[in-house]
């Protein structure tokens, strides 16, 4: 199928902050899985003099190319819902919106648009009942995953670059956080945008991940505690991954087996210093972690069930 991908190419459509997690997963996926990819950029505010010449470029592409699916991940209201009613009138392509943050994104942003779709993805199973309520019935519930193309076998701790890292940006209360860990006299190397060493590129990611003993993920951004693609990224790059505890974590690894958790700093100070004492336990963790991200948590195993819905 020709499939129209439609969001940023670079992380909130900055060329500074990297490629996106959406483009760098999503677009090789589909290409994998045998379909032809077409991208449209709608996060790159530069391209366009408003949001209705976006909008008509938009128009335009899906007029011209009559792709069979048209995949959105929106950040705001950048595409019009008249925009969205006129591609359902006017043309036979399908529309698809994977919604991202659901959390507390769907109160913002999710509800309103989800009208205009054929068809939304969630990750929060929490909110399928939200979707319903609001009379939007079209929903799949699927979840973030690991590039299938950066997959790499742990490395053994004692081979490791970096004792414990981050990689993400230094917003909300993340600087505190990793402030706390080096007055405990845990140093954290951090990569993303906010922090000294900035952003790293996309292919330099990966690398980290399994070069580093513990790889840290803080699960909170904005409202409860979410399940990201960090979970995905750093066990299928090869790391051991400590991350904050999130609700329905359970359904994807088990913890302490395949992954490792905290609740607090208390707890996350403790079990840092265990896995750097206990070198073996952590090699055990991380090969767990790789296998079961390389056998079912890859954009494949994502997508075709998207593109089947």
């Amino acid at each position: 199928m020709k499939i129209l991908c439609v969001f940023g190419e670079y992380q909130y459509g900055d060329p500074s902050r990297g490629i996106g997690t959406e483009f760098a997963s999503f677009v090789p996926a589909l290409k994998t899985l045998g379909h032809e990819v077409l991208h449209f950029e709608s996060w790159d505010r530069r391209l366009y003099f408003n949001y209705g010449a976006l909008n008509r470029a938009l128009l335009e592409t899906v007029k011209i190319q009559s792709p069979d699916i048209m995949f959105a991940v929106q950040m705001n209201y950048e595409i019009f819902i008249e925009t969205l009613l006129l591609i359902k009138k006017e043309t036979k392509t399908a529309t698809i919106c994977w919604a991202t943050d659901d959390s507390w994104k769907y109160r913002e942003v999710s509800r309103f648009i989800g009208h205009g779709y054929h068809g939304m993805i969630t990750t929060y199973a929490m909110v399928l009942p939200n979707y319903h309520k609001d009379g939007i019935s079209e929903v799949h519930l699927s979840q973030w995953a690991a590039n299938s193309q950066t997959l790499s076998a742990p490395l053994p701790a004692s081979s490791c670059q970096y004792p414990v890292s981050f990689v993400g940006a230094a917003h909300g209360n993340r600087k505190r956080r990793i402030a706390q860990l080096c007055n405990k006299g845990i140093p954290v190397s951090c990569f993303g945008h906010g922090w000294p060493a900035g952003s790293v590129a996309a292919d330099q990611i990966p690398r980290i991940m399994q070069n580093s003993i513990i790889s840290l993920n803080f699960a909170n951004s904005k409202g409860p505690n979410q399940v990201k693609a960090r979970t995905f990224e750093v066990p299928g790059s090869g790391g051991f991954l400590l991350t904050e505890d999130a609700p329905e974590l359970e359904k994807f690894y088990v913890k302490g087996q395949e992954i490792d958790v905290f609740d607090d700093s208390q707890i996350l100070i403790k079990k840092i210093r265990y896995y750097l004492e206990n070198p073996e336990k952590r090699d055990q963790i991380a090969w767990a972690g790789f296998q079961r991200t390389r056998r079912d948590h890859t954009y494949e195993n994502r997508m075709e069930p998207v593109i089947d819905f």
